[in-house]
């Protein structure tokens, strides 16, 4: 019982705190950079949008806006079977050289990004949500990264904006995100993108799995063709912060299904013979976080079990009940959620309670086939 709970307590804080610190004594990549004398290689800005009338003009002009050379640039929607007014607005834009590829069955996101995949002509393909604003010089921030023939995809990092358009404040978790992300970067490349702007080479889109999401199928695409995925902190691509909890719970539930299902759709990107230390960057970051909630739950059953042993698992249990008592402070006196000794706590249990939630309903049955923006 005592190997089963300092088992579970490694679990725990594997895949926050030492999977980072393991990654922190390999050597940096190298980077192999070309020589390009200057030219700005083709880019398709390849807009996902599925009934998105309220909000598809501020993304086109936003689009339009984006500082790149013209003759090099083109812009397509990829409509996911829209039943709204989305396509005929697209089409007002024919004029500017706005494309509108449409998916005519709603098979999801990456289906509609697939089709537009094979419309593309630029030789870097730029993934872009409705929601996401990217700044004027974000794809050519973005591009400058492909100079490292290396590089295959390119993530951008989220911010989020306020009503009134200000940039909210980054939250610990946040920062952590980020720092880890750059840690991948510097070593081995990232095992998931942000999925609202990220940008890739038409060569890694070829294998283009509908059932898997984008932003990890990219990544596992560059590591099966020998290329890494890398972050640019100077690239940001900004947002809404979502105010309803309901509807953050909701989107986090999807991502670990959408995520639980991309592992189970292709199993192989553990096996570290094939994949080498990608597959022990997917085993740490992705699964081992998965496993959080499972590992929590038992570090507490079994120190109740042997809380009698030894002081050492005295101590532990007064850890583990003062934790779970700021947890329970959050949950009953909402405005104390704003304190940090309260907050942090509290947003970890919430991502793994929706972990724990999203796993149950995955081994249940439950699969996100089509997809659904998230309302901000």
């Amino acid at each position: 019982m005592e190997f089963i709970f300092w088992l579970a307590v490694i679990g725990s804080i594997y895949s926050y705190f030492l999977y980072p610190l393991s990654m922190m004594l390999f050597p940096a990549r190298r980077v192999d950079v070309s020589s390009s004398n200057g030219d700005f290689p083709s880019v398709s800005i390849i807009v996902t949008a599925h009934n998105e009338q309220q909000r598809i003009e501020d993304k086109i002009r936003n689009t339009l806006a984006i500082d790149y050379p013209k003759e090099k640039l083109e812009i397509i929607v990829a409509s996911d079977a829209s039943t709204d007014t989305t396509d005929m607005i697209v089409q007002g834009f024919a004029a500017t050289g706005i494309r509108l590829v449409r998916a005519h069955e709603r098979k999801g996101k990456e289906y509609a990004q697939w089709h537009a995949i094979r419309a593309a002509r630029g030789d870097i393909l730029v993934f872009s949500d409705v929601a996401t604003r990217i700044p004027a010089d974000g794809v050519l921030l973005m591009v400058a990264n492909f100079s490292d023939l290396k590089v295959g995809a390119v993530s951008s990092e989220d911010r989020f904006v306020n009503e009134s358009g200000g940039v909210v404040g980054e939250g610990a978790y946040v920062r952590y995100e980020m720092w880890l992300r750059r840690l991948e970067s510097r070593v081995n490349g990232l095992v998931g993108l942000s999925g609202s702007f990220f940008a890739a080479r038409k060569q890694v889109c070829q294998e283009w799995d509908i059932a898997v999401p984008s932003d990890f199928n990219t990544a596992l695409n560059c590591a099966r063709l020998g290329y890494v995925a890398v972050t640019d902190p100077k690239v940001n691509g900004y947002y809404s912060d979502i105010k309803d909890e309901r509807r953050e719970y909701q989107r986090k539930l999807r991502t670990v299904i959408r995520g639980l299902s991309a592992l189970f759709a292709k199993p192989q990107v553990l096996n570290p013979l094939q994949f080498g230390l990608f597959a022990y960057q997917v085993w740490s970051h992705k699964l081992m976080r998965w496993l959080v909630p499972w590992f929590l739950l038992t570090a507490l059953l079994t120190n109740v079990a042997i809380i009698n042993l030894h002081w050492i698992y005295i101590t532990s249990m007064a850890v583990q009940i003062l934790f779970y008592g700021l947890i329970i402070t959050g949950l009953l006196i909402k405005p104390l959620r704003c304190v940090a000794i309260v907050k942090l706590p509290f947003f970890f249990a919430q991502v793994n309670f929706a972990i724990a939630h999203a796993t149950l309903a995955f081994f249940l049955g439950k699969r996100m086939t089509t997809w659904e923006p998230s309302k901000r």
